[in-house]
């Protein structure tokens, strides 16, 4: 996925999760997890994410606390915002449940260990790198019977 666009995808679900109930950082990075399977959200994604829906006018925080525990909600100008921009926030809803059930069957698993081998490719010997064509060929071809099944 590229990068800015997925920073974009996760400003709406966050603006969507705040519209649901107020919640702080911590807890917006636990629910992506849980809901949407992304993996460890971290904090340098996640509150510039909210500083910049904040500055937007879109949420605004519920309450006091200390940075990390502090409660945000939407405001209504995010509301109105989610309310105009629904389609495009069931396509990203979408396309983030596609992706927990890829990571679930072991895609995440997959996508490591090829930049693992992307990584060292330049220190493979010719035999591992034959091998490796080989067994990638192979996957591939049972990948696309399994889909034309």
């Amino acid at each position: 996925m590229e990068r800015p666009y997925f920073r974009g995808q996760l400003k709406l679900l966050i603006l969507k999760m705040l519209a649901e109930k107020p919640m702080h950082g911590y807890g917006i990075m636990a629910e992506l997890e849980r809901t949407y399977g992304i993996p460890h959200p971290s904090p340098g994604t996640v509150y510039p994410i909210l500083a910049s829906l904040r500055r937007a006018g879109f949420i605004e925080p519920a309450g006091g606390g200390k940075r990390d525990k502090r409660l945000y909600m939407a405001t209504e100008k995010g509301k109105r915002y989610l309310e105009d921009h629904k389609e495009e926030l069931a396509e990203v809803e979408k396309l983030m449940l596609r992706f927990r059930e890829f990571s679930r069957l072991g895609g995440r698993e997959l996508g490591l260990v090829l930049k693992e081998v992307f990584n060292s490719i330049d220190s493979l010997s010719d035999e591992q790198k034959k091998a490796l064509a080989r067994e990638f060929s192979e996957f591939t071809k049972k990948i696309r019977l399994i889909l034309l099944e």
